[in-house]
């Protein structure tokens, strides 16, 4: 059956309480007659036979290049190179599609009698991933096949002679990736693409590079200049990976890439109502509502985080396609549209949004303040195309608890990021200048990196470029329910409640503002206009 489309209702008299998602919690909490509710589509069906499709994708590229058994020869040195924790969110229920594709790969391999084989997680500046992360990523009988071998790698972005500069773009970046990727006969990309900002000349050019490649485009400048990262016709953070992604391919690396998208199918059973329309919810959708809203009232925070974090996705995989990249990039791009678009007609003056327990660079860890604002200014509010759903000088309100908590082997570079940097300034133009490169080549920071399992001394600059767009765009920021120390810490007002929160909004907007609410997670991509 074909799941409906998204669409956005108007709150009156009659609308039950709207869902917020508030870190490891929910709330119900009623909207002004007259505010919209922007709802994410139903998920699509998934595709019957996912290992068909895949096989499928494998013997039938798309753009020009050949099947991928024709690109397989004895002797040959392969390297298969795949996402890594950050996607998808949650994480999928087993067997995780990186497996099913790596598998089949594998297979034709052996079947041409391929010998050299890698393979390596495209981590980019992200923390090295635990071995239960690989193994549930690749799943048991690749992990222990390549792990105990050596033939399993994590990419290392500061590792000199593991690394290679193929030259400058016509903008004088540079493009730096991972040598033994660049050195194979063949690179295979396996991807996830939950958002559309994921993959395409990405995957490589980001996922495999260095730190010098990266700041070309992990950077002030383009984040501002990108409109939004889900839109790539106007995202600056697309083109910069598009021109190091044709000059990879014209160094002679030989990429075949492999991208897969999923439905929004992303709450286990026990959470079911978090997938549905309050409206709609039965008698044993409430139940479950109020159960675990005050099952997760008396929980203590380190155990319901644990409790969330062990949930996994029962995401439905909805299109496999395989071949040149750019080619498959366009194919995989209007799969994720046709499951996330939402129409929408106009700006609003306030923009509401519960901001959920998980994003890109917590899993299996603390959201810590600095992802509470990247989650909320870099990936919420970039979740739309064409305009912001909020207009210039609007007010977003975000609801989140905001602890002032870090993971200390996770994100130890946060924390005296956010010590001695935001206690000084929150201006990203400011902070890079001042700021970055000192974090960026810590000798403490990147050693780290390459043998614990900490992200890179400058990965919490990059998570604050990243909302520096809406930063430039916004007339205020408030945050429901979090911690106020550690709210003020981050430049934005804390507010006890969302009513709280509306009146100091109109202190910024007006009398008798606009308000929408954008009704995220499962994910939605407003197309507004």
């Amino acid at each position: 059956m074909m799941g409906r489309p998204g669409f956005v209702l108007e709150v009156d008299r009659s609308t039950p309480p709207t869902l917020f998602f508030h870190g490891e919690g929910f709330r119900l909490e009623p909207l002004p007659v007259g505010s919209r509710v922007v709802y994410p589509a139903e998920p699509l069906e998934p595709i019957e036979d996912p290992d068909d499709a895949i096989r499928h994708a494998l013997l039938h590229p798309l753009g020009d290049r050949e099947p991928l058994p024709a690109l397989l020869f004895p002797g040959m040195k392969l390297t298969i190179a795949f996402d890594d924790i950050s996607l998808p969110l949650p994480p999928m229920r087993a067997p995780d599609v990186r497996q099913r594709v790596i598998e089949a790969v594998l297979d034709l391999a052996a079947e041409a009698a391929v010998d050299d084989v890698v393979l390596i997680a495209a981590l980019a500046l992200h923390r090295r991933m635990h071995d239960h992360e690989l193994r549930h990523a690749l799943g048991a009988r690749v992990f222990d096949a390549f792990e105990p071998n050596g033939l399993l790698l994590q990419h290392d972005a500061e590792d000199p002679a593991n690394l290679v500069h193929l030259g400058h773009t016509d903008q004088g970046e540079d493009v730096e990736i991972n040598r033994r990727a660049a050195e194979s006969d063949l690179l295979v990309y396996v991807n996830i693409n939950l958002v559309a900002m994921d993959g395409g000349h990405k995957s490589v050019a980001t996922g495999l590079a260095s730190y010098r490649s990266l700041r070309h485009h992990h950077n002030v400048q383009t984040m501002q200049h990108s409109r939004s990262f889900m839109d790539q016709e106007r995202s600056e953070l697309h083109s910069s990976n598009w021109r190091m992604g044709r000059l990879i391919a014209a160094s002679g690396v030989k990429v075949f890439q492999i991208e897969t998208t999923l439905n929004n199918d992303t709450f286990p059973k026990p959470f079911a109502f978090l997938q549905k329309r309050e409206w709609e919810w039965s008698a044993r959708d409430r139940a479950s509502y109020f159960a675990a809203a005050k099952a997760l009232d008396r929980t203590p925070p380190r155990i319901a985080r644990s409790l969330f974090q062990t949930q996994r996705a029962p995401y439905g995989i909805t299109g496999v396609h395989a071949g040149e990249v750019e080619a498959v990039h366009a194919a995989t791009t209007a799969n994720v549209y046709r499951q996330q678009l939402v129409p929408v007609e106009g700006q609003t003056d306030v923009l509401t949004m519960g901001l959920p327990y998980i994003c890109p660079y917590n899993v299996n860890s603390i959201m810590n303040p600095i992802l509470v604002m990247c989650l909320g200014l870099g990936y919420f509010f970039n979740l739309y195309r064409g305009k912001p759903l909020v207009r210039q000088g609007g007010v977003l309100i975000m609801s989140h608890p905001t602890p002032w908590e870090f993971h200390p082997v996770h994100h130890p570079s946060y924390i005296d990021f956010f010590e001695q940097v935001l206690s000084e300034t929150t201006d990203p133009v400011e902070i890079e200048a001042k700021f970055e490169e000192d974090f960026a080549t810590d000798p403490w920071y990147v050693h780290l990196y390459r043998t614990s399992h900490a992200y890179h001394g400058v990965h919490p600059f990059y998570m604050w470029y990243w909302g520096a767009h809406a930063l430039q765009h916004l007339g205020g920021v408030i945050v429901v329910g979090g911690d106020p120390k550690a709210v003020r810490r981050l430049g934005f007002k804390p507010a006890s409640s969302l009513r709280d929160a509306l009146e100091m909004a109109e202190d910024v907007v007006g009398r008798d503002p606009s308000i929408t609410h954008i009704h995220n997670p499962p994910i939605l991509l407003a197309d507004v206009t």
